[in-house]
């Protein structure tokens, strides 16, 4: 029986006993247990409101498709209403695996539950966790996490462009609903941003940090291509190296340094202790961040934010992630000519930031991603048949990149 087949389903009486006990408050102490490590995140891409007119849900459903890394035998999930305008209600939640599209297999819809209650308040500006829930958690799966909604929401925050599918139902309380009567769909991933299992192998996390090219932007939509998604099926593969969970803070759009797009998230200095710190029995970091402070700073003010001012802020970030016992790699940006913001000043920008990542020695390692996939005919550019519109690497691409890390680092 293969583990996805294993995946909730227990004798009777297990299951039974597992709900029984999860009826109870779960007390501080599971929370606290050193096995818990994260498995899976998505960083916030929203900022606060600054006018009314969003969407919001009331009534409905949302079900969310998410890709684990590593498994275990316990999991929780942590809901955040970081960027509300209001208090947030959340009523039934569960979780299961994903069978396709909005649809989940029946026999592994579990229930969770928050201080042993079946509903929470989140207040603006929070995060919670839901209690520990006692099920085998398959590795390298898609799950979906169906979360009732039932009233007006306000702002949700959210992980704008997921480059999966997640789904809006139509009215009413659908979290155990096996076909999932959909409303709309949505590339966002609304108030979840981990999940945490337990764990009892001695692992600890990889947190790949970023912008779009993290994130996975242009790979195939909801087939889990990104970068990070290659390199935790070739850990997972190679049993010369202990298996890592491989998490994702990337944010399609983000700067190190500076944002505008409120799509695009806060800078990287600001979401740093929330979206990597805060994460479980993180030990390494791969930093490739800077593109968009070179591009985007271009097409708005006419000129790159200059290296200089980009190396600065990768100090600050090396020095808080060493600071917290975290190996740093700095990964090189990756060429952009021909894409929609380059520029001749924006290139030599980004070659000085290179040298930085490659040379200063101030990184614990290096991942020389732009020698991987620049094209050997005119380094400027990327590879013709690794991408599609001459910034971000197409599935091909991303394998490549994944190919291409030295293991050794993670040793």
């Amino acid at each position: 029986m293969n583990l996805k087949s294993l995946l909730f389903t227990r004798n009777t009486f297990v299951v039974f006993l597992v709900l029984a006990s999860f009826s109870l408050a779960v007390s501080g102490q599971e929370h606290s247990d050193p096995r818990w490590i994260t498995s899976w995140t998505t960083s916030p891409s929203t900022l606060p409101p600054t006018e009314s007119g969003y969407d919001s849900l009331n009534n409905q459903t949302l079900r969310l498709v998410v890709h684990t890394s590593v498994g275990g035998s316990a999991l929780r999930i942590r809901l955040a209403n970081y960027h509300g305008d209001q208090s947030i209600s959340v009523g039934d939640v569960s979780i299961a695996i994903q069978a396709e599209g909005s649809a989940i297999q029946g026999n592994t819809v579990f229930p969770l539950t928050f201080n042993g209650e079946d509903s929470i308040s989140i207040s603006r500006g929070a995060v919670v966790f839901s209690d520990p829930l006692l099920v085998e958690v398959p590795e390298l799966t898609n799950l979906s996490l169906s979360i009732y909604l039932p009233e007006q929401t306000g702002f949700l925050t959210a992980h704008a462009l997921s480059n999966q599918t997640n789904y809006v139902s139509e009215p009413g309380n659908h979290t155990e609903s096996i076909s999932f009567p959909v409303q709309e769909e949505t590339p966002a991933w609304n108030l979840l941003t981990a999940i945490d299992v337990i764990n009892d192998d001695p692992l600890t996390a990889i947190a790949t940090v970023g912008d779009s090219i993290t994130d996975g932007w242009g790979s195939t939509d909801s087939d889990n291509q990104r970068w990070p998604n290659h390199f935790a099926r070739r850990i997972f593969s190679d049993p010369s190296i202990p298996k890592f969970a491989v998490v994702n803070a990337g944010i399609s759009g983000n700067r190190v340094t500076t944002e505008a797009n409120p799509q695009f998230g806060q800078n990287l200095q600001a979401r740093f202790e929330r979206d990597v710190l805060a994460l479980n029995k993180v030990t390494h970091m791969v930093l490739l961040e800077g593109i968009n402070d070179i591009g985007m700073a271009t097409m708005e003010t006419g000129s790159p934010i200059s290296a200089d001012r980009i190396i600065s802020g990768y100090r600050n970030i090396i020095a808080r992630a060493q600071t917290r016992g975290i190996k740093i790699i700095g990964a090189t940006l990756t060429p952009f000519e021909n894409a929609v913001y380059y520029s001749e000043e924006g290139e030599a920008q980004r070659q000085a930031v290179n040298n930085f990542i490659r040379n200063s020695g101030e990184f614990d390692g290096v991942i020389d991603f732009d020698a991987v996939i620049r094209d050997p005919d005119n380094p400027k550019r990327i590879i013709p048949s690794f991408t599609e519109d001459n910034l971000h690497p197409n599935d091909a691409g991303y394998k490549a990149m994944a190919d291409s890390i030295d293991l050794d680092l993670f040793r």
